[in-house]
């Protein structure tokens, strides 16, 4: 039997929060973890110890503490998006709970990844290579958490996914997540460093509704109620 699904049940107000959330989350961590490492391929300013975390002597963190602190905000941004958007998320005709091990994997996930492609073009530049492999990197570290997430949702039934639309999602994060790269080396000013967390949201919110609309549900009547300690995911 299949379900009834809903993925705007709150509106198109979520849809604007989620996209708001990975914004901020990709502007301020591509500008942490870029801006430094054009800096580093300079050789200057030098990095020194001062019995704390490795700065600069400008008493600026160094290039690595801000690759960082980069992933862990491009990476809470995604992975908050993912699941600021998953509560307009509903099946009609069950209610749905959430698996915490597969919620707090698809994080790690997305960190290491983002951090990875981050760390490639960061320090390898603005060639072709660098930014192929940064953004498939971390488009599929987007669409990693996106999926954990989405096997983390436990009711009587399953998920099925359409096979194209699927390879679409990753191509749309993968493709989205590269421009917002090559945007974060050439930014000079605020306002171009938020132009490419505009490209990081569309890679994520792309991502995610078009993963969403791969989505058929599959109910089972008779299967044992779910039951989870963790709060409902409508």
């Amino acid at each position: 039997m299949r379900g009834t699904v809903d993925g705007f049940t709150h509106g198109p107000a979520i849809l604007a929060l989620a996209f708001l959330v990975a914004c901020l989350g990709a502007a301020v961590g591509l500008r942490c973890a870029i801006r430094p490492s054009r800096t580093a391929r300079t050789g200057r300013p030098r990095e020194t110890r001062t019995g704390g975390p490795r700065t600069t002597r400008t008493g600026r963190p160094s290039g690595t503490v801000r690759l960082l602190l980069g992933a862990l905000s491009v990476g809470f941004g995604i992975w908050i998006m993912h699941h600021v958007a998953i509560t307009g998320f509903t099946v009609v005709e069950a209610p749905l709970s959430r698996d915490r091990p597969h919620v707090l994997i698809g994080l790690v996930v997305v960190v290491v990844m983002a951090g990875v492609g981050l760390f490639v073009v960061g320090y390898r530049g603005a060639t072709r290579m660098a930014l192929i492999t940064g953004g498939a990197l971390t488009g599929l570290g987007i669409a990693s958490t996106h999926y954990l997430g989405m096997a983390g949702i436990r009711f009587q039934g399953h998920f099925t996914y359409e096979t194209p639309l699927v390879v679409l999602s990753v191509l749309i994060a993968a493709t989205a997540a590269t421009a917002a790269l090559r945007a974060a080396l050439s930014t000079r000013t605020l306002l171009s460093g938020l132009g490419a967390g505009v490209m990081m949201a569309l890679a994520v919110t792309g991502m995610h509704y078009t993963g969403m609309a791969a989505l058929g549900v599959q109910l089972q009547p008779g299967a044992p109620a779910v039951v989870s300690a963790d709060p409902p995911a409508d």
